[in-house]
């Protein structure tokens, strides 16, 4: 599957998860690709306490990291309720962080002004990453099963 097919299945995965999971209403779903070809999708987890909240997609990298398999895209998408356009987020910092555990090139989904749907490897949002202080070898210890 090409890059350009892998992400718009991701957003068609993501909006009919959306649809399912909140038909009416604010909606939010993740979804990451593998390189193994496997798609995996979250939504937040709702809970009054706001502290306690995780990012939409983090369950989608966890569902990969326990089957160890290596993200190569991410995508997070929400609509503001049912009559509203999907529109798709940028990985927070934390999420980018997350995902620098399967390397820089990591596809992202991004925010862009025409809406459009637009994937940067994670490198291109983080050039300044703590990462580059290390020699790769050095940060490959934490990846070495995957």
């Amino acid at each position: 599957m090409r890059d350009l097919e892998i992400e718009r299945e991701m957003f068609e995965q993501a909006a009919a998860l959306i649809r399912r999971r909140y038909p009416t209403g604010w909606g939010g779903a993740g979804v990451v690709h593998t390189a193994a070809g496997h798609f995996f999708t979250s939504v937040s987890i709702d809970t009054a306490n706001a502290s306690a909240v995780l990012c939409i997609e983090t369950g989608a990298m966890l569902e990969a990291h326990k089957y160890n398999e290596r993200v190569t895209h991410c995508l997070c998408v929400v609509r503001e309720d049912e009559n509203a356009p999907f529109r798709v987020l940028s990985p927070c910092g934390i999420c980018q962080e997350r995902l620098r555990y399967w390397g820089e090139d990591v596809q992202v989904g991004v925010t862009t002004a025409e809406d459009t749907l637009l994937f940067v490897p994670l490198k291109r949002l983080q050039p300044y990453h703590w990462t580059n202080a290390y020699p790769p070898e050095e940060l490959e210890r934490f990846t070495e099963d995957i």
